[in-house]
């Protein structure tokens, strides 16, 4: 698959995964793409944790309120560093998140879906935390976002978009929309 279709065809997948395995090289595939995206003055924040052994699988899925991803036989745990690359400013946001669209783009390209679960995990419950214990991530690291990786048993849905002009324009801002 190309980058193009790739990037028009990818779509975040909520849905039931097959119990297909995801065999180790494909998993260290999508999580090269991650490594390889931009970072910050090249701090490199963004650490990765495959996961593809059941029991932590189910371990990390047990303490996530409320459950996603339950059916994937696989997952990424993204952790950042909240280092300082340039005077005072910190791109540790920037740089995961390039990492997981290269990630998600990869999966779909190897024919796997994912969806990018961060909300819930890095809220005040502290769910991030909880599961960066059962990974044994040690403090300085936060645990960001949670992939499930797998084979989707549907097609997923695709998301109603505003058309291209109302979003996208050419030499300035439209006077009017």
């Amino acid at each position: 698959m190309d980058a193009m279709t790739a990037i028009l065809t990818r779509r975040s997948y909520r849905g039931p995964y097959k119990p297909i395995p995801v065999p180790r090289e494909d998993l260290a595939a999508i999580m090269r793409a991650g490594l390889a995206a931009p970072s910050g003055c090249n701090k490199q924040t963004t650490s990765l944790i495959g996961v593809d052994d059941p029991q932590v699988l189910r371990a990390l899925k047990a303490v996530i309120d409320p459950p996603v991803g339950e059916t994937a036989p696989a997952a990424i745990c993204v952790l950042t560093e909240r280092v300082n690359a340039y005077r005072d400013k910190c791109f540790s946001v920037q740089d995961y998140s390039a990492a997981i669209e290269n990630m998600l783009l990869a999966a779909v390209a190897l024919g796997y879906q994912s969806c990018w679960y961060e909300g819930h995990i890095t809220d005040d419950d502290d769910i991030g935390r909880s599961m960066a214990d059962v990974l044994g991530v040690p403090e300085g690291y936060d645990l960001v976002c949670f992939l499930p990786i797998g084979v989707a048993e549907a097609e997923p849905v695709p998301p109603r978009r505003k058309p291209f002009e109302a979003r996208a324009w050419f030499n300035g801002f439209p006077e009017t929309l």
